[in-house]
């Protein structure tokens, strides 16, 4: 009988290799299932990924909480290469597809890290599934309905003496980077609590380093973004600085509460 792994018992170097195949498949098999989903339903999706151009949001405190204000004129998509819209329908399946089930992925990473963490550490399974998915949801969630249409109302009003011919594909790609980039940045104070919790940093290192976290803020916000121009980059490195400081916040409590038991 095999011994289960633990860190007592490690595994061997090729069991890990094995088990990682095992999880990538598992993985893919996920993504695959959500990319089936999401293609069926890919008229909707970019009908959807269509409403920041075409439509003014409103958010409310009362339901339905967010209104879409059809505009007089919208904006039209064209595609400029045969091929150019059966991409932006893959893209759009895949990247969809992927959110669709992330929890699931995220569910067969945490069984690969799982045998190397001490059993009371074992117990934050369902918690970290939960809010790392719960955050990535707010990430898209932060970006569908304030920082793409606040970005298309100035980026397509910049000039009144030109009209935007938009392509297909390079709307869809600017607003699926801006969302995965925003789902993904929302995890960072999960990751700095995670390190916090294991020792790794201190609500001191964070504060004392607090400068070059802005900095290393804009310099991400340059590389996620889809196009070079300062706005947008400011869209994005402006809520990476404020999750941070929500970071420190949350590494300060964990922090005390570590001290105090």
């Amino acid at each position: 009988m095999t011994d289960i792994p633990s860190p007592d018992n490690p595994m061997p170097l090729t069991g890990h290799l094995e088990d990682l195949r095992a999880k990538i498949i598992h993985s893919l098999i996920y993504l695959a299932v959500g990319f089936i989903i999401c293609y069926y339903f890919r008229e909707f999706l970019v009908a959807v990924i269509k409403l920041p151009m075409n439509s003014h949001i409103q958010l409310k405190p009362t339901a339905p909480f967010v209104n879409f204000l059809k505009m007089e004129n919208p904006h039209k998509l064209y595609f400029m290469a045969p091929a150019e819209a059966f991409w932006m329908y893959l893209k759009t399946s895949v990247l969809s597809g992927l959110s669709l089930v992330l929890p699931f992925i995220l569910w067969e990473i945490w069984k690969f890290i799982s045998p190397g963490l001490m059993d009371h550490e074992k117990k934050y399974a369902i918690p970290f599934i939960l809010v790392s998915t719960l955050m990535f949801y707010l990430g898209l969630t932060f970006c569908f309905l304030i920082i793409l249409p606040y970005a298309m109302d100035f980026l397509l009003g910049f000039s009144e003496n030109l009209v935007p011919m938009i392509s297909a594909g390079n709307y869809v790609d600017f607003c699926l980077k801006f969302l995965l980039a925003f789902g993904f940045i929302f995890e960072l104070p999960l990751i700095i609590i995670m390190l916090t919790r294991m020792g790794i940093v201190t609500p001191e290192t964070l504060a004392k380093n607090r400068k070059y976290a802005i900095l290393g803020a804009f310099i991400l916000a340059a590389f996620l973004t889809p196009t070079p121009d300062a706005f947008n980059q400011t869209l994005m490195a402006l809520p990476i600085i404020i999750l941070y400081e929500g970071g420190v916040v949350a590494s300060k409590i964990l922090w005390r509460q570590r001290k105090d038991g």
